[in-house]
């Protein structure tokens, strides 16, 4: 990194085949370097390789600070969780184990059968102390069969999704109001343990920082479970789905940023992307500007943005009434090309889906 650094300066090539011919250097030099595994290790300048090269294509383009992540940085040893990403032949399953370079054999509890021949694998450890191993497989589509159905959905924070249908509503879980008052316990017993600064950390605090850990990943676990459950019937249930491409990330900085992480409006609309291309469906994101102000039915626009407590969308054109959420829902299918005949998204049969445009 500080010679990738040295040759930002002075305006001087430095990409990843020099610095593989830096590390061979470096590890006749260094005998715990040359312990371990070369892979890995060019993996780590593989990756820091293309960090930078988004990093100078942001600062060449010149987009604002908050856009980009910066120039690569150090990580702390003890903030950082370690990760090694190994290549097709730097790894080898056998017998059910997984066997690394540098002989390196690891016993694997499997999740799942691995369809396909594995291209690379990570290997990594989480804030729990848990190791896990990722592997890369050719993605399958596994087809569903046609329903005939098309589904609207749109973001919220009282409802996680509301839809066209109510039978497909995602009503807000609350995993992490649950889990505050276990939360809260656990970050007094921090706070009471936290070492001076420059003094090692307590075997006290390292428990109850554990702790911590392990209630944050049972929340994390818990949110992404109902997500992809709901994203799995959603997609069983519909042949294509207009979604609202909408970025909570502005929610943070709002009075409802709490309510907004523990929805993970993020995590689930990611859920339902990758499931939707699992099974074959047609998933279509929608913009979201100015989908509560227009009217599913005549398409009319209010000339003023609805505030928050306005829960009931009235058209001013024709007249049509429902809840805000729903119409906006319906809003998403007409602007995905998907206008349904019905309310419940049901097109009479042999109608093919328009593109969305």
């Amino acid at each position: 990194m500080a010679r990738s650094k040295k040759a930002h300066t002075e305006n001087e090539k430095c990409g990843p085949a020099r610095l593989d011919k830096m590390l061979t250097e470096a590890r006749a030099m260094t005998p715990w370097l040359a312990e371990g595994s070369s892979v890995p290790q060019q993996q780590i300048i593989r990756d820091f390789g293309k960090s930078r090269a988004k990093a100078l294509k942001d600062i060449k383009e010149r987009l604002p600070q908050r856009q980009r992540a910066g120039m690569p940085k150090h990580k702390k040893k003890r903030e950082a969780l370690p990760t090694l990403n190994y290549t097709k032949r730097g790894f080898r399953l056998k017998d059910g184990r997984l066997h690394l370079a540098g002989n390196i054999v690891l016993p694997v509890v499997w999740s799942r059968d691995l369809p396909a021949e594995p291209s690379s694998v990570r290997v990594y450890r989480d804030s729990v102390g848990h190791w896990y191993a990722s592997f890369v497989v050719p993605a399958e589509v596994q087809p569903l069969p046609e329903t005939g159905r098309l589904l609207g959905v749109d973001w919220g924070v009282k409802e996680t999704a509301t839809t066209t249908s109510d039978a497909h509503d995602l009503p807000h879980a609350e995993h992490g109001k649950r889990a505050m008052e276990k939360l809260t316990r656990y970050d007094r017993m921090m706070a009471r343990r936290k070492p001076a600064k420059g003094q090692a950390a307590s075997r006290g605090y390292r428990e109850a920082k554990k702790l911590r850990a392990k209630a944050y990943q049972k929340v994390a676990r818990q949110r992404q479970d109902t997500g992809r459950k709901w994203a799995k019937k959603v997609v069983t249930d519909h042949d294509a789905i207009a979604v609202e491409d909408f970025r909570p990330k502005f929610l943070a900085k709002t009075t409802m940023a709490r309510k907004a992480a523990d929805a993970a409006i993020g995590a689930t609309k990611q859920a339902l992307i990758e499931m939707g291309r699992k099974h074959g469906r047609d998933v279509r994101l929608v913009h979201p500007a100015h989908t509560t102000m227009d009217c599913a039915s005549c398409g009319a626009r209010t000339k003023h943005a609805l505030p928050l407590s306005e829960r009931t969308y009235t058209c001013t054109a024709c007249g049509a009434t429902s809840p805000r959420d729903k119409n906006s829902a319906r809003v998403m299918l007409v602007r995905a090309g998907l206008a349904p005949a019905g309310v419940e998204g049901v097109r009479p049969p042999g109608v093919l889906l328009q593109e969305a445009a």
